[in-house]
């Protein structure tokens, strides 16, 4: 199974050899949550970013490793990269996130959406966390809409694309889109719009403000499920989203929210979603300890609709 591919736009570079329009990028598929993790860097500076890290666990056994994150610290060393930035798109409902440990092993600071405070009020209230600070202090920093920053030399904007959640952004990084769970792959089609502070609506925006970006954006998924048993795939462009998505080529607005709803309505809940939110809407800081020592999760019972019976 392919976990590996880097990706090289060169004819998108211009003449300066102090600048680069087009990153190099990385990406590196965990096949145990569907997850595409990536580091973008820019070739001329070696600086990089890290986007959407996974920190390892087992739900059977309670057990939490760094496999998937010390793999990207030994990509970064052995390129010789310095990293930038730690970046996640939003507080992910499949996986951990391994921001908190990248920043401790890098000195790198983290980064979010601004309305990632929004999300923590929600799961502050369904968690029963009343002390908890729902005010985005977990990350270094938190991005606004139309925010820039750089990667090395790279121009890089955010997006605010809500809809998956309420606090989702984009990151657009010289001319390659780091979608999340907006978009997947063409012949696979959208991201679902179901869970609390999901709207169909609202998800119909933010692709359409992807997919205003020039036709030959890159566009990078935050998962592929690997239809018809094909190998795992996660980058597109503008253009073949328009043209080959499903859900998007020859759909209106009123039909893509009507398939996503009804789709939504037949999915169940992903089966990390109570275990992910309380790590990553702590910026994947995992529980304090107990007085024995031990780590805890908190799972509330009968929280969310989308019962496996249902």
């Amino acid at each position: 199974m392919q976990t590996f591919s880097l990706s090289r736009r060169p004819d998108k570079r211009t003449d300066k050899s102090t600048d680069t329009y087009a990153p190099d990028v990385a990406g590196f598929f965990d096949s145990r949550t569907f997850s595409v993790q990536y580091i973008v860097s820019d070739p001329a500076t070696k600086q990089c970013a890290i986007i959407d890290p996974v920190l390892d666990y087992d739900e059977k056994s309670g057990a939490t490793a760094t496999h998937h994150a010390d793999e990207l610290l030994a990509y970064v060393k052995e390129q010789g990269f310095t990293v930038q930035w730690i970046l996640d798109t939003h507080p992910h409902a499949d996986h951990f996130s391994a921001a908190h440990y990248l920043k401790e092993e890098t000195g790198a600071p983290t980064a979010i959406g601004s309305y990632v405070k929004d999300v923590q009020q929600l799961w502050k209230g369904i968690y029963h966390w009343p002390d908890f600070p729902a005010d985005g202090r977990q990350w270094d920093h938190l991005f606004t809409e139309g925010e820039t920053f750089k990667v090395g030399n790279i121009e890089a904007q955010v997006i605010f694309s809500p809809g998956h959640t309420l606090a989702s952004i984009t990151y657009v990084i010289g001319e390659a889109a780091f979608v999340h769970d907006t978009l997947f792959q063409p012949d696979f089609g959208t991201a679902r719009a179901d869970f609390p502070g999901g709207s169909a609506k609202a998800l119909w925006d933010s692709i359409q403000a992807i997919l205003a970006l020039p036709d030959d954006t890159r566009l990078f998924t935050g998962h592929d499920y690997m239809p018809n048993d094909r190998e795992p795939q996660w980058e597109s462009t503008v253009k073949q989203q328009k043209t080959e998505n499903p859900h998007l080529a020859g759909i209106s607005e009123a039909d893509f929210i009507a398939l996503r709803d009804k789709r939504d309505s037949e999915l169940p809940m992903p089966k990390l979603i109570l275990h992910a939110l309380q790590v990553n809407t702590r910026g994947g800081r995992l529980p304090e300890p107990e007085a024995n020592g031990k780590r805890y999760l908190k799972i509330p019972l009968d929280a969310l609709e989308g019962a496996a019976w249902d």
